[in-house]
């Protein structure tokens, strides 16, 4: 494996710097001094919310300003029909509420797809039960299949043909499995074919289409394991790979300005104003952001800045902006915002919420944008210059204790 992840190790060093800071404060540090009552009555609990959850996946409909679509780490799909101000959940009704990934059928606003299970990597996140579709805009919906596959994090949709869909699935994680990598449907769901797999131990983390040729896809695919002391990202599994055929055949790209050692996560995007402008951001030994300028032929690594991947399982999203392909938008957390193709970055300001996830820009309306975090969904209208936060009434319990003397 390529990286390890020790996220219990980190939690304990947390706890005892809290338990220090506890005892420091009520001048308790001496083994000798016992605790009375009363420095315990110092300590009060007091509501700071609402606040919301994880928002891992966003969406909208082209060119109408007032729909949107949210979907939560744990809190089901949510839709607005007035830009923002109120919200509905309608998803409430399915056997799942972890959301991964949504979509809207270019050619019919009525069709929408949700993928579920979190591909936001850390230690408490949940699983889903497959992909669902709509095609009522919301109103009712269907699971499709795809249950075995535990996380579903990009639904991409042929923008000519609303039935057909591929999916990146990449499992359930803790093991060896065969239900992974791209799933394709030509039926709207009815039958699925696994068009793209590795191995027992890689999935599938992202896809991109050209909208100007959907024969033309690329994917990435990520080698990942969780353990309960740990994680694993990267292995001879990752990498990055490309159909020219609709998805029927797939080759991987290596050299030619590519990474040479082991990948772990992979994040991929075309420019929808000139497909051969193609992004890709990779974990590996020297990450950073590579870019094509032939439709994936040769590649350059164009950025070294290790804030474009920072904790990458639990980020990265690359976005271009849809009438220029030299405006690109990273997703680490923070959100970046490349004019020259990648060359420089400067953080997004005036956003509301942190632990960004992922972003929508609209096709028809580039300067309409939406951001999904962990504690918001952020709504720019005017290209980002300012945002506007929306707390949904998803907030996510962690953890969860019992009074040891009234339990």
């Amino acid at each position: 494996m390529l990286f390890t992840y020790d996220h219990l190790g980190q939690s304990l060093k947390r706890t005892a710097a809290v338990l220090l800071l506890i005892f420091a404060s009520s001048g308790a540090l001496s083994s000798s001094q016992e605790l009375g009552p009363e420095v315990y009555e110092q300590f009060k609990f007091r509501h700071i919310g609402p606040i919301g959850n994880r928002v891992s996946a966003v969406v909208g409909v082209p060119g109408d300003p007032n729909v949107y679509y949210a979907g939560a780490a744990s809190g089901g799909i949510w839709k607005t029909i007035d830009g923002g101000t109120n919200w509905e959940p309608i998803f409430d009704d399915q056997k799942v509420s972890s959301i991964g990934s949504l979509a809207i059928a270019p050619s019919d606003s009525n069709v929408v797809w949700a993928g579920t299970g979190e591909t936001f990597i850390r230690s408490n996140v949940s699983q889903g039960m497959g992909i669902y579709r709509s095609t009522d805009a919301g109103k009712t919906w269907q699971s499709m299949g795809l249950e075995k596959t535990g996380r579903i994090g990009r639904i991409v949709i042929d923008p000519r043909d609303p039935d057909i869909v591929f999916a990146a699935a990449m499992g359930h994680l803790y093991g060896p499995q065969q239900e992974r990598g791209v799933y394709r449907t030509l039926d709207g769901g009815e039958t699925w074919e696994r068009v793209l797999f590795v191995d027992e131990n890689t999935g599938a983390s992202d896809i991109a289409m050209d909208p100007n040729n959907p024969r033309i896809l690329f994917a990435g695919m990520w080698e990942m394991l969780i353990k309960t002391w740990g994680r694993w990202s990267g292995g001879p599994g990752s990498g990055l790979y490309m159909s020219r055929d609709g998805g029927t055949t797939w080759k991987p790209l290596t050299g030619n300005g590519l990474p040479e050692t082991e990948m772990g996560k992979i994040a991929v995007s075309v420019a929808p104003s000139d497909s051969n402008y193609v992004y890709t951001l990779i974990e590996t030994e020297d990450e950073g952001l590579w870019k094509s300028v032939d439709g994936g032929s040769t590649w350059k690594h164009v950025n070294h800045d290790r804030v474009l991947m920072n904790r990458p399982l639990y980020y990265t999203r690359a976005t271009i902006a849809p009438d220029d392909h030299n405006e690109i938008y990273t997703i680490a957390g923070v959100v970046s915002k490349s004019l020259d193709g990648g060359e420089n970055f400067s953080r997004v300001r005036n956003m509301i919420g942190g632990d960004n996830h992922d972003m929508w820009i609209d096709p028809l309306i580039p300067k309409r944008m939406i951001v999904g975090n962990d504690q918001y969904v952020s709504i720019s209208t005017n290209g980002g210059k300012n945002w506007r936060g929306i707390s949904l009434p998803i907030a996510q319990m962690y953890h969860v204790y019992a009074d040891n003397q009234i339990p």
